[in-house]
């Protein structure tokens, strides 16, 4: 069985951090439809409220964040994600394309920088290679 296929293990979770319900919705069926299990929020204050919400970190494989959200915004969830979760990798997707903006994630730890509107092929296939990449997960 294979990574993707292999819903049931902490790879098999997905997070996804968006405002748009219509765009978390399109993201959530591509992934369920590679049977992969996915966790919502819709900014990045409610994302970091999810991953605080048991005695540890939630546990995923993989987190999808837009950038520009109310609240806390993507830049922001992102910092604490990667201070707290720094082996759980981030894929940034945004409609706002900002290539000094994608530069400075990348050199954060960021996986990739995907713009929207996305096509189901090319987001599963970065999905599928972050999730295959050898990671420790450590937690702080």
């Amino acid at each position: 069985m294979s990574l993707i296929e292999d819903a049931s293990s902490t790879k098999g979770k997905i997070l996804i951090i968006d405002d748009e319900a219509d765009v978390r919705e399109v993201l959530r069926l591509h992934l369920e439809s590679v049977n992969l299990n996915v966790i919502e929020a819709e900014n990045g204050e409610d994302a970091i409220k999810l991953m605080k919400s048991g005695a540890n970190l939630l546990q995923v494989g993989l987190i999808l964040c837009d950038i520009r959200m109310p609240k806390v915004n993507g830049v922001e969830a992102i910092e604490y994600l990667k201070e707290n979760a720094p082996s759980i990798p981030i894929i940034v997707v945004t409609g706002y394309p900002d290539s000094e903006l994608a530069v400075s994630l990348l050199k954060k730890g960021v996986k990739d920088y995907l713009v929207k509107p996305l096509e189901k092929e090319k987001l599963l296939a970065k999905v599928k290679e972050a999730l295959s990449a050898e990671q420790e997960f450590d937690y702080v």
